[in-house]
């Protein structure tokens, strides 16, 4: 290892080998959020610090003129107890993964990379296959054999390293994906490109709990597409229906209080089938039963958090026509009005 790294970066290069490990216990989150960049070392140290960090499992030849000019890199890392999702910006560069790694280690994963900006050109297997992501898609790779990929350029790529038994249980000759590119050509592949979109937006916001859920989600859909590029099978198809039944929820929940939240509303911010939306709610009574039942829970919430605010200011902020028909509702719901509910939270609290 290069010498004159700063003390956080010898320490985050030293505990590598742990840098995927959850930790123990019964109290142990669902995901762990880890940030790393060579921002803060000597230029001339900047590739090396890279190139270490990705020792445990890759070899990157570090060239002259990366120690002269510095380099830009830095990674996202959501750690699951069996999946990792990275989401890494760098300057151009080489990684590979030869035969000695693999004599070395025993990272067997399937890893599938998304080319968000840039280009990716790996060359796999001892027939030099050439897999050029120029076109924009998704790319397999078998941790268990070699690689050699080239970043002619800066670029933005998303990983999902998922476990080999994950991917042998949809896929029969697992091994044989290794170097090919899905590109986004099919109904679920264009489906999977949506989700990363909104995977890329939104993960930073997301609570631990919906960052696990999303990245699981979309690792199964694209699992899904190498098996059977052509259809949905019937766990991609419950892994698609969940994804969009939890953005559908997040919008609802972020959009109670605007005027146009309606099942039209809903259908016109979302490229889904008006019958498969309407099924996606059949269990709550319908879309628009749904949206009623959140306004409501939400000024429940409200009477409670808010108790000098009326009853008639609540109603109109959530978009009920009148303070009558919002009491009509609430009494229907919850078996007492909006003041008899107040008052009892409140002497309960007391």
């Amino acid at each position: 290892m290069a010498k004159g790294y700063t003390a956080a970066m010898a320490q985050r290069i030293a505990a590598r080998e742990q840098r995927y490990a959850m930790p123990d216990g019964g109290g142990a989150p669902c995901l762990l959020r880890q940030h790393f960049s060579v921002a803060g070392e000597r230029r001339d140290l900047q590739a090396p610090a890279w190139s270490d960090y990705l020792s445990r499992i890759l070899e990157m030849p570090v060239s002259r003129g990366q120690r002269d000019s510095g380099f830009f890199s830095e990674m996202d890392t959501y750690v699951q107890k069996d999946m990792v999702f990275l989401d890494s910006r760098t300057d151009a560069f080489c990684q590979r993964r030869n035969n000695a790694h693999l004599s070395r280690d025993a990272v067997r994963d399937f890893v599938f990379h998304v080319a968000v900006e840039g280009v990716i050109e790996t060359v796999t297997g001892p027939q030099q296959r050439k897999a050029e992501q120029f076109v924009p898609g998704i790319l397999a790779l078998d941790m268990g054999q070699p690689m050699q990929m080239v970043r002619p350029s800066r670029a933005r790529v998303l990983a999902f390293f998922v476990p080999r038994a994950l991917v042998e249980a949809h896929i029969a000759d697992a091994a044989a994906i290794h170097g090919r590119v899905l590109s986004y050509t099919t109904p679920l592949t264009r489906l999977i490109l949506d989700q990363l979109i909104v995977l890329c937006r939104q993960l930073p916001v997301l609570s631990d709990d919906q960052a696990a859920q999303t990245i699981r989600a979309c690792a199964q859909l694209i699992i899904a597409a190498f098996g059977k590029q052509a259809r949905l099978e019937g766990g991609a198809r419950a892994a698609a229906n969940a994804l969009r039944f939890n953005q559908v929820q997040r919008y609802i929940q972020a959009n109670l209080s605007e005027e146009t939240l309606s099942p039209e509303g809903v259908l016109g911010y979302f490229s889904i089938a008006r019958p498969t939306l309407y099924r996606m709610f059949e269990h709550e009574g319908g879309l628009g039963a749904y949206i009623r039942h959140c306004r409501l829970r939400e000024a429940a919430s409200e009477l409670v958090r808010t108790p000098k605010v009326s009853v008639t200011e609540i109603a109109y902020s959530l978009c009920f026509s009148s303070a009558s028909d919002f009491i009509r509702a609430f009494r229907r719901c919850y078996g007492v009005t909006p003041q008899d509910f107040r008052a009892q939270a409140l002497l309960r609290a007391s």
